[in-house]
């Protein structure tokens, strides 16, 4: 396993049209180190537009290509809207060495946002633990954070990735069950949320041993993770 991990969190706005939101991923993928991780916000690439759904999953299709062929020794993780036979879906990419190498649609809706009208949920088995380098990883939607029944399936994972479109009204509770989740599964948290004004912002990265970094500000949150915490502190506390 990894002993250190560059991170960086993108804390975007969703702009018009679509093309710009994967330019600025593209240059933050320049600009980070190349074998960092990225993490972009929840449908980063083109905002909930429910009316638009065709028109979004078509350039969704496009951006996906472009982004695995840019995407080598880093990883990227950001959800896109997708079509499904099952129906229209809110779907997780974890992009590495020029592939998906994981899908991951969520599986709880929000339904104070009305999700539930437009997309159809992921299946449960989805969310399960992956591997990259040696590092074990985990992914949860946004609302999926609430959940600690979704907690457990990820035990055992080194880091959790969370892209979100977490609302302002909320702001406190990300904050809290990010950290909430590092400490109980004694792990890296990684939240990359969106800076629409109606959202929290609050990317964060929250350590196994309740640390916090947090930034509401900044378009792109730069950090090292020590993955030897992880094993330092599993070691010491054991839960088993």
């Amino acid at each position: 396993m990894k002993k250190r991990l560059h991170c960086t969190l993108l804390q975007l706005d969703n702009l018009r049209p679509y093309r710009r939101n994967l330019e600025k991923i593209l240059r933050y993928l320049e600009e980070a180190p190349e074998e960092g991780i990225v993490v972009a916000p929840e449908v980063c690439l083109t905002d909930y537009d429910y009316e638009h759904l065709e028109e979004a999953i078509a350039f969704g299709d496009e951006a996906e290509g472009i982004l695995c062929e840019r995407v080598g020794s880093q990883i990227l993780v950001l959800t896109r809207l997708v079509k499904r036979p099952e129906g229209y879906a809110n779907e997780a990419l974890v992009i590495h060495d020029h592939r998906v190498l994981h899908r991951q649609a969520k599986h709880k809706l929000f339904l104070l946002g009305e999700e539930d009208r437009y997309l159809v949920p992921g299946s449960l088995e989805e969310i399960r633990p992956f591997e990259i380098d040696g590092v074990r990883y985990g992914l949860l939607i946004c609302f999926e954070l609430r959940f600690k029944d979704l907690w457990r399936r990820l035990e055992g994972c080194e880091v959790i990735l969370l892209p979100s479109q977490w609302g302002l009204p909320r702001k406190r509770h990300l904050e809290i069950l990010a950290r909430a989740l590092g400490v109980m599964n004694q792990c890296y948290v990684l939240v990359a949320n969106s800076s629409r004004e109606d959202m929290a912002s609050s990317s964060l990265v929250a350590s196994p041993n309740g640390g916090l970094i947090l930034e509401d500000m900044s378009e792109a949150i730069r950090a090292e993770i020590d993955l030897g915490l992880v094993k330092k502190i599993r070691r010491h506390i054991r839960m088993k």
